[in-house]
């Protein structure tokens, strides 16, 4: 059986390609979905339920507590804003 170094080198430098056109995507996309986030939680100040897990939070953390209140919400945004807050109140 006699391999093709044509194919061989065309195989080779497709591989290389994908693998460099890949990488350099995700490096360039990365900061842009860190940013994101990081301005995503500074969103939750003005938001009902981040301002009361943040009450919750605090009052838990005083009287030594580990988050005594299983709050579930029916919206995730609710849901995320709330541990966000809570989890900045308690200190974590």
């Amino acid at each position: 059986m006699t391999i093709n170094s044509k194919h061989c080198t065309w195989l080779l430098a497709i591989a290389m390609g994908v693998a460099t056109g890949g990488g350099a995507a995700q490096a360039v996309a990365s900061p842009f979905f860190q940013d994101h986030d990081q301005n995503h939680e500074q969103d939750y100040s003005k938001n009902k339920r981040y301002q009361q897990g943040m009450r919750e939070g605090q009052y838990d953390q005083a009287h030594k507590r580990d988050h005594s209140k299983k709050r579930h919400f029916k919206k995730d945004e609710d849901q995320k804003s709330y541990e966000a807050g809570y989890q900045k109140g308690h200190g974590n």
